[in-house]
């Protein structure tokens, strides 16, 4: 394969909802590009870009897929993005390798969350866009409406580049407002007949080509000098606009095609090397954490930035990068930044789904893969020498959503899915694995259901037995007034004894707090507790009632029920202990003793200090079209949800509330259901809040029957 200059290099992402056909244009992008000889369908498990057994099985993707083609003398490399929402984490890390993202549009449906969902990230981080408005064959196909249903979410930038002569069953026209020409395209695809635009949509291509020369001659000054004075700009200067336009993204071109009926796939193509910045014409690229920003130049020493990772069956681990800086070639040793450590690249690969073509060498700006490398993650620079300590900024992936807990049916398997678990989420950054020793839970966090049981599907396949069940809540338990209590630990077995006596007073602790005053306080220690808050430790014993030795000890028997509460075995936090008096045995007094005593004194006094179970309160917003607001809004409401405020974001609501994580138990289905997929949120920890008392009885009946059932 010819080794391409870094002007050659074109990246684009296929990105879209989850029906809007990217699988099947990236096949037919493989087709007209001349890499196979027959397209592959969804409908019989054959095509390029889901080849995996989940993908086949379910059809539709779950991974991203990389490919090439070249094409007019360009390499165009494609990452073939999953449009559910539950697999973001793959449009995210996407969106890190390419200079453009190509949107699909399922011309009967429109703008779907996968299209939100890729504009929104493409708007943070200023990716381009091209709309390319899909399946114009089918019979519901309404190109207008879906035109200015784009213009309405996304706005006036929304420029028609082709439209449809003839959209629904039968489609095989379309008219191109730049070449100014009708490509008239033979059953199956082709090679399309071009023809002079006919008379009959003479006005309606002229109305949206003033549109278009209008929005390119935005692109630069000149281009808006000329067009006022002249009222037009020839071809040349429409396409120069229209690529200074796409890279600033003051235009969303929108193009024709049908995938399944090879329709407009060369003309796309053909305008994707026209008109997509190539690497170092790119206004908005990745930056190093010194605040420098990719150079692409191949003549510099080698930087190259591992934007995705995966285990494939027969090869094992594999390395997908884009080559920031200088070249790769074959035997050439890199430094991973992470860790300083030496690496070799034994091989490099062009892809084509599960098809790897062996290459010698790739220049700045290239998207290859390789294997064999020792200790390399997602998000990892790799450097020659002379850049040595240099990294790129890391990929920043959507928080996850959804919560789950899981373990083995079977307990000799917990080894296996412990190494399975954390494998998945070295290659899904999206997905996350817990070990919580507060819940004695392994826990699985997702993006949603959907994602959760992808990962469920894995296991089944490795023949790992596993339960999914609702995550416990990590309550936190906490006193709001004063109250003493002592306990005597005496234990006599023969020989030497057990004594220990202690009387404790414990308070409510807060910020700038006044110490109590009736027992004078001899020495003072602060811990900050690892779960939040704190316990404040006073010795106030006088005339050496309890020796000063035993006094840790005392402490350690707090501690021990601080991390599991007397009310729910819950953590303890926020709590003032004044250890004022007690008694020791010259004979039977031990760490042992005083540890018990202090353990269970400061149990009796903290059900005497009405106590009360804190529970973990999370900051949320919601996005959600306008008109489904009031469904959402009463949902919240069900789960004791305190609504903060309300914006607007385009046709969208944003709702912002607070709620208890106890109420969100796969809130993700349940908003999904709500807004038909429309519906978007996020969630961030807040602060610990009391329970409503009814809240509270239940879940010290519920730890009771639990505890009662243990014994």
């Amino acid at each position: 394969m010819k080794v391409y200059n870094t002007s050659e290099i074109k990246n684009i992402a296929l990105v879209g909802g989850a029906k809007s056909g990217k699988t099947t244009l990236a096949e037919a992008i493989a087709f007209e590009g001349g890499l196979i000889t027959r397209k592959g369908s969804i409908e019989e498990k054959s095509t390029i870009s889901d080849y995996r057994e989940i993908e086949m099985e379910r059809k539709n993707s779950v991974v991203s897929s990389v490919m090439h083609v070249e094409y007019n003398n360009n390499k165009i490399n494609i990452i073939d993005v999953p449009g559910f929402a539950d697999f973001q984490g793959e449009m995210v890390a996407a969106f890190h390798a390419v200079e453009a993202a190509v949107v699909v549009i399922n011309s009967q449906i429109g703008v779907e969350v996968g299209t939100e969902l890729a504009f929104r990230y493409t708007d943070k981080i200023n990716t381009p866009i091209i709309f390319a408005m899909n399946q114009l064959d089918t019979e519901k196909a309404n190109f207008d409406e879906q035109v200015r249903e784009l213009k309405d979410f996304f706005g006036e930038k929304i420029t028609v580049v082709q439209y449809p002569v003839n959209a629904g069953v039968g489609f095989d026209s379309f008219v191109d407002l730049i070449t100014q020409k009708m490509y008239k395209y033979p059953k199956g695809g082709g090679k399309p007949e071009i023809t002079d635009i006919p008379a009959s949509e003479k006005e309606k291509s002229e109305a949206l080509r003033l549109a278009l020369v209008e929005n390119a001659a935005s692109g630069a000054d000149d281009l808006m000098e000329k067009y006022f004075e002249e009222g037009d700009l020839a071809i040349e200067e429409v396409r120069r606009g229209m690529k200074l336009g796409i890279a600033s993204r003051a235009l969303f071109p929108v193009m024709c095609v049908s995938a399944k009926e090879n329709i407009g796939i060369g003309r796309l193509l053909e305008f994707i090397t026209y008109n997509i910045p190539s690497p170092q014409d790119a206004i908005n690229t990745k930056t190093l954490t010194t605040g420098e920003k990719a150079t692409y130049d191949a003549s510099l020493p080698t930087l190259a930035f591992v934007f995705k990772t995966a285990n494939e069956s027969h090869i094992g681990e594999i390395a997908y990068i884009k080559i920031m800086q200088g070249e790769l070639s074959e035997g050439l040793d890199v430094i991973n930044s992470a860790n300083d450590s030496k690496e070799r690249i034994s091989q490099l690969f062009v892809n084509l789904g599960k098809t790897r073509t062996k290459i010698e060498k790739a220049m700045a700006g290239d998207i290859i893969s390789t294997i064999k490398l020792k200790d390399v993650k997602t998000n990892a620079t790799l450097t020659s020498a002379k850049n040595a300590g240099l990294k790129f900024n890391p990929i920043v992936f959507p928080e996850p959503i959804y919560t789950t807990a899981i373990k083995a049916v079977n307990s000799a398997d917990d080894e296996k899915l412990g190494a399975a678990l954390n494998d998945f989420a070295n290659h899904d950054r999206s997905l996350r694995v817990e070990l919580a020793r507060e819940l004695k839970q392994t826990i699985l966090k997702g993006m949603g259901e959907f994602h959760i049981n992808t990962v469920k599907w894995y296991l089944d396949a490795m023949k790992i037995a596993v339960e999914l069940f609702a995550p416990k809540i990590p309550y936190r338990e906490t006193i709001t007034k004063s109250a003493e209590a002592s306990y005597r630990h005496k234990k006599q077995s023969g020989g030497a004894g057990q004594f220990g006596e202690v009387y404790m007073l414990i308070e409510p602790y807060y910020e700038g707090m006044t110490p109590q005053k009736t027992y004078p306080i001899r020495g003072t220690e602060t811990i900050d507790l690892s779960w939040g808050g704190k316990l404040i430790f006073n010795n106030c014993i006088v005339g050496g009632a309890i020796d000063a030795r035993f006094m840790p000890a005392i402490l350690k028997g707090i501690m021990e029920k601080m991390e599991e509460g007397p009310l729910t075995g819950s953590y303890a936090r926020d709590i003032v202990v004044n250890v004022f008096d007690g008694k020791m045995h010259p004979v039977d007094s031990n760490e042992m003793a005083f540890k018990l005593a202090g353990r269970n004194a400061f149990k009796e006094a903290f059900k005497a200090a009405a106590p009360k179970i804190l529970e973990p309160i999370y900051d949320m917003e919601v996005t959600v079209p306008s008109d489904l607001m009031g469904g959402v809004m009463t949902d919240l409401q069900g789960r004791r949800a305190i609504v903060m405020g309300m914006d607007s974001e385009g046709r969208n609501s944003v709702i912002k509330a607070q709620v208890p994580l106890a109420e969100m138990n796969r809130y993700s289905t349940s908003l999904s259901s709500l807004t038909s997929g429309r519906g978007t949120y996020s969630m961030r920890f807040n602060e610990y809040q009391a329970v409503p008392t009814d809240v509270q009885n239940s879940l010290l009946k519920a730890y009771e029957e639990a505890t009662k059932d243990e014994e």
